[in-house]
């Protein structure tokens, strides 16, 4: 599991006093970096190697200003050319958020899926946590 903390800023609330929901799954894009850095270890955009395919947010919970947030990242599933990111928001020891994002790797030269090596399949398993 990787996991990284954010500390919500001002700006991050909305007009109810909460972590405004496009917030999250921004900070799960920003967790995700280190999982890119088995395909692009540089993050070089001209070698970058993936694709989102789909992404989804559940919202369990409210998230507050204030208090710092956990995100853990998971790979859920390892496909031949694919795998899914599972993420959760954590504060205060509630998980509030929980979301999924499906990747592909991809081959922009020639516009297509390409599969996984077997030592990014092993590096991505590393991070293994079943779906409950």
């Amino acid at each position: 599991m990787y996991s990284s903390t954010i500390a919500p800023a001002f700006y991050d609330t909305d007009g109810l006093g909460h972590i405004n929901n496009t917030r999250v799954p921004q900070w799960f894009e920003a967790a995700r970096n280190e999982l890119f850095r088995i395909f692009t270890p540089d993050l070089d955009m001209k070698k970058w190697q993936l694709i989102l395919a789909r992404v989804e947010v559940d919202y369990l919970g409210e998230l507050f200003y204030g208090r710092d947030v956990e995100i853990r990242t998971y790979v859920c599933k390892i496909g031949n050319s694919s795998f899914t990111v599972l993420q959760e928001a954590w504060q205060d020891d509630k998980m509030n958020a929980r979301g999924k994002a499906f990747m592909v790797r991809y081959d922009f030269a020639n516009g297509r899926a390409i599969s996984l090596t077997d030592e990014q399949k092993g590096m991505l398993d590393v991070h293994f946590k079943a779906d409950a």
